[in-house]
């Protein structure tokens, strides 16, 4: 594993990356800038010739010719520049992305000390935002500079040639130009310092806020993160406007000495014309070459300006992060044998800062194969001496041996392939849960060599870690809850309606008080007249039962099929049982239980009943026609008590099944996927093919017993493995959000027992669980005893008759050593911290 680089990146100058960028394309563009000067002030000379001589002899043919060479010239040149920078873009991008990955891989070997002062939000800036320019100047560094000297040089030495006098007394501003604008430009420097430190606390801010928005809503803080927010935005404007301000002064002295050129000619040039001592045509050349340095000159002003910027954030960004890392990747203190796991802590002292003792002359011994829980009071040490055993933190004095060798000069290599580290608070990366159950087992392959390499943990493996930590239960519902894809059902597709097939036969009759099957005869009373008369899965929001009232498409085929009638009574029979019923019940949802019509819509389903006592349903207006025919598509007959549903409105509704889907079919074919005990659901959950139906009530108990059907056919079908690989594809989220607490602690814990270590170091790692929880991963942890070395800091004293040692820590040091019975027996701080006092 080649993990080093020569110099390291922070060592780096700017102009390093333009001395290690593609020689070959450097030398290509030096090739092409030479003929492009050539081309550029060809023009020139062909303008002298056309007037002086052209114009002179009236010759029409050479006129042609020399118009041909200006033209081929302006063409060649405009050519030639587009690839230019193309070579520019291609040299500065491959210099971003070698910068950033070679910062990128320097920042995550920092010590973690860094990371607490160094904010998430300057660490993204560093490496997306501010390498940025520092990547255009690696581009244009030999192009541009090279390029607009030699056109200068060209076009200074073309009006030495046509009148030395003219030529030196126009070309006398450049040199003040020169001394004048650099002045100015200190002061873009001194406001771009400015402008890229307030940028990056604005952004640390944002991180700030963002990272603990919890707290933010829980205090309800949101006026006082507004004003640290709005003090660093005001001073960064203030601070842009000041660096824009300088940025154009540069730009209006650079056009006004430009502009002071032409004059010259025109003054000089003119007199010299009238006492015959230069041509008009080399006049007008000299007015095209003064109009043309502008180019070169301003393209020179704006390149210094991209150096300037670029040096600052290239400077800022690395004494950011100008660190040594604490530990060598590889290294000749690499063991070539696998430890045993013995720990000898001798001595050992941590002091991260000045008067600030964390840990203090501690000494501890553990035999391979033992088990040490860590127990004291918060702040005790306990936390820190573990992370000093596993090479988070760079130990100040004493040492740490495992098998003999010193822990402070171990290569990372072999603190990966022997320790495995679970912390309190896990991270979670964004991807899968099988991204994440194989995260420490590839990491530990780029360490191994090819000899050493092993295949991929297998199906039964990661099953097997998932169970031990609890996490299989959960998995399992990720994947029958999951929608599966069009390539992923192939075949499986087959394996679930034979299992929706065996649900129903075995379970029917056990459930039918609580479950409705799907079947294209039967009325579905616990679901609304909506999703009845649809009978299927919406492909899209308009055939969703709340919007299909809304439908154009939908209330024509009602009218067509002569539903609209009858639906529009249903809902004014609604209107008029709810207002009679409730009359005038205050604006509350406990009322509404056992009527489709919501609490906030109660006002006006009023004034649509005293318009019913006037007139029909049909004759009411079109608005509130669409209410009713929403109300009734939201009725359910088992919950809305309000009334009861009437025997011809249900036949209609499934007669009008059939109807609906030859109508979707013909019009709106990818608008819905109907419901057919012989096919797949595409747009449903593997659950939902499985189950083919509603459950009749809300009942956890209900919904455990049907999950515990399916899990038992799953089994006997052999389907279970298939259902937990597609649950372990269940995208967990931005760093894991779509997880529990718990989940998240259980899928870190997994993944670190799927490593297998040498030696196991919780820290606190089951704090986020329940007991059984904790106590079902402690059970799996104590069948290790023996095998592997386990070092676990824990809050739950009555798991402690499960480890062979305990220390138990105060005030960074060891007060008690000794076996569980022991330290009991002694009644000293461990007593205390268990039964709550001395005695």
């Amino acid at each position: 594993m080649d993990n080093t680089i020569e110099t390291p990146i922070v060592k780096r100058t700017l102009f390093s990356w333009v001395r290690t960028s593609s020689l070959p394309l450097q030398l290509l563009l030096l090739g092409i800038i030479v003929v492009l000067v050539f081309l550029r002030v060809l023009p020139l000379e062909m303008q002298k010739r056309i007037i002086n001589d052209v114009l002179a002899q009236k010759n029409i043919n050479l006129l042609i010719y020399y118009c041909l060479i200006y033209l081929s010239a302006v063409l060649g040149a405009s050519l030639l520049k587009f690839l230019i920078n193309w070579l520019q873009t291609l040299i500065g991008q491959k210099a971003m992305t070698d910068m950033r990955r070679q910062l990128y891989s320097h920042i995550l070997r920092l010590p973690l000390s860094v990371f607490r002062t160094v904010q998430t939000g300057s660490v993204s800036a560093s490496l997306i935002t501010e390498l940025a320019p520092s990547a255009s100047f690696v581009g244009m560094a030999v192009a541009v500079p090279v390029m607009n000297v030699l056109t200068l040089l060209a076009f200074a030495a073309y009006l030495f040639w046509l009148n030395p006098l003219l030529a030196v007394i126009t070309l006398s501003i450049y040199p003040i130009a020169l001394f004048v604008i650099p002045l100015v430009q200190k002061g873009v420097n001194r406001a771009n310092k400015e402008r890229v430190d307030g940028t990056r606390r604005v952004a640390d801010q944002i991180t700030e806020s963002v990272s603990g928005v919890n707290e933010v809503h829980a205090h309800g803080s949101f006026l006082t993160e507004e004003r640290k927010y709005n003090r660093l935005v005001d001073h960064l404007f203030r601070v842009r406007v000041r660096w824009t301000l300088y940025r154009y002064g540069v730009k209006v002295l650079n056009n006004l000495f430009v502009s002071l050129g032409p004059v010259i000619v025109f003054i000089l040039g003119g007199y010299l014309m009238i006492i015959g001592e230069i041509e008009l045509g080399a006049i007008v050349a000299f007015l095209s070459a003064q109009e043309k340095l502008f180019d070169p000159w301003k393209e020179l002003i704006d390149f210094y300006q991209v150096y300037q910027d670029a040096s600052i954030r290239y400077k800022k960004s690395m004494q950011m992060f100008d660190y040594e890392p604490e530990f060598e990747l590889t290294g000749k203190f690499a063991q070539a044998d696998p430890f045993s796991g013995a720990i000898a802590v001798k001595d050992l002292e941590f002091s991260p800062s000045e008067n600030v003792i964390l840990l203090d002359k501690v000494s501890l011994e553990i035999e391979a194969g033992e088990h040490l829980a860590l127990v004291g009071f918060s702040g005790s040490g306990k936390s820190t001496l573990a992370k000093c055993i596993g090479q988070l933190y760079p130990y100040t004095g004493g040492e740490v041996l495992i098998d003999e060798a010193p822990v402070a000069v171990l290569p990372k290599e072999q603190i990966v392939k022997t320790v495995g580290f679970i912390s309190q608070s896990p991270f979670i990366y964004t991807g899968t849960i099988n991204d994440n159950l194989l995260y420490t087992w590839r990491a530990l392959g780029d360490y191994l060599g090819p000899d050493e390499q092993t295949p991929e943990p297998d199906l039964d493996d990661k099953i097997e870690v998932l169970q031990q930590t609890g996490l299989f239960v959960d998995v399992l519902r990720f994947g029958l809850n999951s929608v599966l894809p069009e390539g992923q059902r192939d075949g499986f597709a087959q394996k679930i309606l034979n299992l929706r097939k065996s649900f129903q036969q075995n379970f029917s009759n056990e459930l039918s008080e609580y479950v409705e099957f799907y079947h294209e005869d039967r009325y579905l009373y616990h679901s609304p007249i909506g999703e009845n008369l649809v009978f299927g899965s919406p492909l899209k929001s308009e055939f969703d039962y709340h919007n299909l009232y809304k439908n154009p498409g939908f209330l024509g085929f009602l009218e067509r099929s002569g539903l609209r009638f009858p639906l529009v009574e249903t809902g004014a029979e609604i209107i008029r049982q709810t207002v009679d019923i409730l009359g005038d019940v205050p604006d509350d949802e406990l009322f509404f239980t056992n009527t489709p019509i919501r609490s906030f819509e109660y006002e006006e389903c009023k004034r649509i009943g005293s318009s019913l006592e006037q007139s029909s349903a049909i004759e009411l207006p079109e608005g509130d026609i669409g209410r009713l025919i929403e109300i009734s598509l939201r009725f359910v007959p088992a919950v809305h008590k309000i009334m009861a549903l009437q025997p011809l409105l249900e036949q209609m509704i499934l007669s009008g099944r059939s109807t609906f889907k030859k109508w979707c079919q013909d019009h709106n074919p990818d608008g819905v996927t109907f419901y057919d005990s012989q096919k797949y659901i595409s747009s449903q959950s593997v659950l939902n093919n499985i189950f083919f139906g509603n459950l009749a009530m809300n009942s956890q108990a209900i919904e455990e017993r049907v999950n515990q059907c399916i899990v038992f056919l799953l089994i006997e079908e052999d389907l279970l493995e298939s259902v937990a690989r597609i649950g372990m594809d269940f995208h967990v989220g931005n760093n894991g959000d779509r997880l529990s607490g718990g989940q998240q602690q259980k899928l870190a814990i997994a993944r670190v027992f799927l490593k297998k270590p040498t030696i196991l170091i919780m820290d606190e790692a089951t704090s986020a669980l329940d007991n059984k929880s904790q106590a079902r991963i402690q059970g799996v942890v104590e069948k290790w005893r023996g095998q592997r070395t386990v070092i676990s800091v824990i809050h739950r004293l009555d798991l402690l008759s499960s480890f062979d040692k305990v220390a138990v820590m105060k005030a960074g040091k060891i007060v008690e050593w000794g076996t569980p019975a022991e330290l009991k027996k002694q009644k000293g701080l461990l007593y205390e911290l268990i039964h709550g006092k001395k005695h």
